[in-house]
C-alpha cells in the first residue's frame, strides 16, 4: 500500500504486510516490509525536530475530540493524532483476530506529562471501532518515546462485555515496528 504525507499528499513510501492467523497461537504472525522515499538520515532529523518541539513545552499539551465532529484536526494537534495512531496500532494488533479487527475512530483526549528525563510522555483516551460488531471500544493509552527508540505503549481497554490491559514492554524487536515521523 502506498503511504502519503498527510499535509502534502506526496508519496512517502510503500508498505506490504502479511498477517497469518494460526489456530493455536493467541496473536497473529505479522510481517511488514516498507520502502521509504526519505533517507534514514532525513527520518531521524524529522523525528528529532518533532521531539525538540514537544520537549520544549513549558505547559503540558492537551487536546480533545481529534478529529472534531466535522472531521477537522487542528494542525497543532496533528503530531498527537499521528502518535495516537502509532500507539493504537499496537493495541489493535493485540486485540485483533481472524474475525475481528479495529481502527482508531477518535482521540477523545490527549495530555502530555512533563518529565525531567529525556523522554516525552502522553496519555491518550481513544475510541476504537470494532469490525464487524460496530462496537466502540474506549481505551486509555500511555506512550513514552525518545527518537531512535521504539514507542513504549501501555493500555487499558474496556467495553460493555470485558476489560483488557496490555503493554509493549518486553516485546522482542522481531515483529515490532519502529515509527518515524509522527
Amino acid at each position: 500500500r502506498r503511504s502519503s504525507d498527510l499535509k502534502t499528499s506526496q508519496k512517502v513510501g510503500t508498505c506490504l504486510g502479511t498477517v497469518f492467523f494460526q489456530t493455536n497461537k493467541p496473536h497473529p504472525s505479522v510481517n511488514v516490509n516498507c520502502t521509504n522515499n526519505k533517507s534514514p538520515k532525513q527520518v531521524r532529523e524529522d523525528d528529532y525536530s518533532l521531539y525538540k518541539e514537544m520537549k520544549k513545552q513549558t505547559d503540558p499539551v492537551t487536546g480533545s475530540d481529534i478529529p472534531d465532529s466535522n472531521g477537522h484536526i487542528d494542525p497543532s494537534l496533528e503530531p498527537h493524532w499521528n502518535m495516537a495512531i502509532s500507539a493504537s496500532s499496537f493495541v489493535m494488533w493485540e486485540k485483533s483476530s481472524e474475525d475481528v479487527h479495529y481502527y482508531m475512530a477518535q482521540v477523545k483526549s490527549v495530555k502530555q506529562w512533563l518529565r525531567k528525563d529525556d523522554f516525552i510522555d502522553f496519555d491518550y483516551n481513544i475510541l476504537l471501532y470494532e469490525i464487524p460488531t460496530e462496537e466502540i471500544i474506549p481505551c486509555h493509552i500511555r506512550t513514552v518515546w525518545y527518537p531512535g527508540q521504539r514507542l513504549k505503549v501501555k493500555y487499558d481497554c474496556s467495553s460493555a462485555l470485558h476489560s483488557e490491559e496490555g503493554s509493549s514492554e518486553g516485546q522482542p524487536d522481531e515483529g515490532s515496528a519502529s515509527y518515524g515521523n509522527f
